[in-house]
């Protein structure tokens, strides 16, 4: 399955909308989409909705918290918004629910 990342902004904040399986094979396609929603965002926080994602390895792991670490040095922050139940217990047990937030969705 191949992955998709479009930008949309919900209210004011930006959002990175990500949709497919997100591995080795993938994770550059996020890993750019991040890159350029953290640039163009400077200073801001930017979300990062996984609802679409049907799979993610720690690759993709590693790459949301490089995004996270990137946007933090430019004085902003990355979020992720996931209600997936599956995908909610792996950030906890990988630890990156405590590196970054997780909601559950965007506020209205």
């Amino acid at each position: 399955m191949d992955l998709f990342c479009r930008q949309a902004v919900v209210g004011t904040l930006p959002v990175v909308l990500v949709s497919g399986e997100l591995d080795l094979a993938s994770v550059g396609v996020l890993r750019d989409a991040l890159l350029k929603a953290v640039t163009e965002h400077r200073g801001t926080t930017v979300a990062v909705d996984l609802e679409g994602v049907t799979a993610l390895d720690d690759t993709a792991l590693g790459i949301l918290l490089g995004g996270a670490a990137r946007a933090r040095e430019h004085g902003g922050d990355l979020v992720i918004v996931c209600a997936s139940p599956r995908l909610v217990e792996r950030f906890e047990l990988s630890g990156l629910a405590r590196a970054m937030q997780v909601l559950e969705r965007l506020a209205p």
